[in-house]
């Protein structure tokens, strides 16, 4: 009499693209076969569905460098220090900690278009990555009696999305606005850990995107303006300490005494200088393509500039040096100007 053999299949899924078989009574080729049919269908359903793969985390840096010579204007220090960053820790298969850039600055400067342009080449969705998590401080913690709360909530929310994904990236809009302290429950996460509950968060990126320090910032370029000094020669050195300070001795900073700050784990500070009209002006140009109101920067009018730039506010009051909005209010005053005169002029 012969004994068949019947083979048991136990499929084990975790996360989408982690499916395994337990074989009970099978032979190896056939356990083998069952990964393989499994393994196949995660790639195909990885096609049209987004996975954490090369195919949607990008990681296009020669896009990033490129995206930010051409649409940023007038921070060369963001400009080389987001992509010296970037670049290092993409490129190392284990980094020691997480990254973590702080960025600092007044309102209109390019804090959330810089964090828009590296979610972009970074993640093939960019900001509607499923793996690209942006929370807005005074929209999901807006309540200083509910700390507790949401210290819970933002811990169980960082460790759900890198289980998922290490290659996660965190965007915390509004850091000045945080509850102060409430930041340190991500301390864990961001340290040099090799693991956390079996989970590896160095690979993970975190940007910080703060209003803090920009009084400090616009005094330093205004004055190396004074001096008769460029922009251009004004070093990371000359002001990161600076914003540092402000952030952690600001009561009303998300990072004031934070374990953040005191215990180094913030890659860099990085301060974007207030606009300087030439830099306004680039801005105009950029929007009245963007709105298609022509189409491309040199076939807009120094005339329309000029309009736009004349309903824009300048600082000091004396000098009139830097927009005291940066670009932020450009694009509605494009529209007052270009909608208050005749159409026929449009390139649509």
């Amino acid at each position: 009499m012969k004994t068949s053999a019947y083979a048991i299949l136990i499929l084990t899924c975790t996360i989408p693209g982690n499916c395994f078989i337990h074989g009970s009574g099978v032979a190896a080729g056939l356990a083998a076969i069952g990964s393989a049919i499994f393994t196949a269908f995660d790639t195909f359903r990885c096609r049209f569905s987004s996975c954490c793969d090369d195919t949607w985390i990008i990681k296009n840096i020669t896009g990033l460098e490129s995206d930010l010579a051409m649409k940023l204007h007038g921070q060369h220090l963001v400009q080389k220090t987001v992509i010296g960053h970037i670049k290092g820790h993409l490129r190392s298969p284990s980094p020691p900690k997480a990254l973590v850039l702080s960025f600092h600055g007044p309102t209109g400067v390019g804090k959330n278009f810089v964090s828009r342009i590296i979610a972009e080449n970074l993640y093939k969705d960019g900001l509607r990555s499923k793996f690209v998590h942006l929370i807005s401080a005074t929209k999901e913690f807006p309540h200083d009696g509910m700390i507790p709360f949401y210290k819970d909530q933002l811990k169980s929310w960082i460790e759900g999305n890198v289980s998922h994904c290490e290659r996660s990236m965190f965007i915390f809009d509004e850091v000045d606005k945080l509850p102060p302290l409430l930041l340190d429950v991500i301390k864990p996460y961001l340290d040099y850990y090799e693991h956390l509950g079996d989970i590896n968060y160095r690979r993970s990126i975190f940007l910080f995107l703060s209003n803090s320090g920009g009084s400090d910032i616009g005094k330093i370029i205004f004055e190396h303006w004074k001096d008769g000094k460029t922009r251009e020669t004004l070093e990371l050195t000359d002001v990161e300490n600076f914003v540092m300070k402000s952030a952690v001795n600001d009561n009303q900073n998300g990072l004031w005494h934070s374990q953040l700050i005191s215990n180094h784990l913030i890659t860099a500070y990085i301060p974007f200088l207030p606009l300087a009209k030439e830099h306004v002006r680039k801005c105009i140009r950029d929007a009245m393509v963007t709105k298609r109101y022509y189409i491309d920067v040199s076939a807009v009018p120094d005339t329309k500039v000029d309009q736009v730039i004349k309903q824009l506010t300048f600082i000091p009051e004396a000098e009139q040096v830097f927009s005291s909005t940066g670009c932020k209010r450009v694009s509605e005053k494009i529209d007052y100007v270009m909608m208050g005169g005749s159409l026929s002029h449009l390139e649509l």
